[in-house]
């Protein structure tokens, strides 16, 4: 096995016990243990547990951009809605990997090309909301909607939005964090 190979299969352990026990889970030995590697393994690979970590959830951010790059084109508003709805799925499907790709505490941002990962996302919102909203500070705006999506996906996969709001479908909610952050959709 190439040292390459190791590292991707390393990584891929990582995210298959991310899926089954979630990031609590993701230690070197278990990973190494899992990978039927020896347990100082990952350390010629990732020199630190947050390396691994990082290495791991950029593949979540890989995923992730790979679904946004499917989605269909439209006017920016459109396109907002559908980034927003495959972000919300893709929480609802990868409960683990995604909590881990947002816990910066427990990663290296500026390793492994993290950031060159994550930071496009977060760029691509705020090129959609001005386009959607001229005028509006793309960060900031960016930031209040990313805020917002975060919080529908954690309190729906909680099963707080449901106790809150009576409905068990994140589409309404998704419209109406839409209408606050873009002004009511022409009808």
């Amino acid at each position: 096995m190439t040292d390459e190979d190791l590292r991707a299969r390393l990584v891929a352990t990582g995210a298959e016990l991310l899926a089954q026990e979630g990031p609590q889970a993701l230690t070197l030995r278990e990973i190494a243990r899992r990978a039927g590697v020896s347990h100082g393994a990952p350390r010629r690979h990732f020199p630190t547990h947050l390396a691994l970590l990082s290495a791991i959830a950029r593949r979540g951010f890989t995923d992730l951009a790979a679904r946004l790059d499917r989605a269909p084109s439209g006017g920016p508003r459109e396109q907002l809605a559908e980034l927003a709805r495959i972000y919300l799925e893709f929480a609802a499907e990868k409960p683990g990997m995604y909590e881990l790709m947002f816990r910066h505490d427990l990663l290296e941002s500026g390793e492994l090309g993290l950031r060159e990962t994550s930071l496009p996302l977060f760029a691509r919102l705020g090129t959609l909301i001005a386009a959607a909203r001229p005028g509006t500070d793309p960060t900031a705006a960016a930031g209040a909607f990313w805020a917002n999506l975060h919080g529908l996906a954690q309190l729906h996969r909680w099963g707080s939005l449901q106790l809150a709001t009576g409905q068990a479908e994140i589409t309404p909610l998704l419209t109406a964090a839409l209408d606050a952050h873009l002004g009511p959709a022409a009808r």
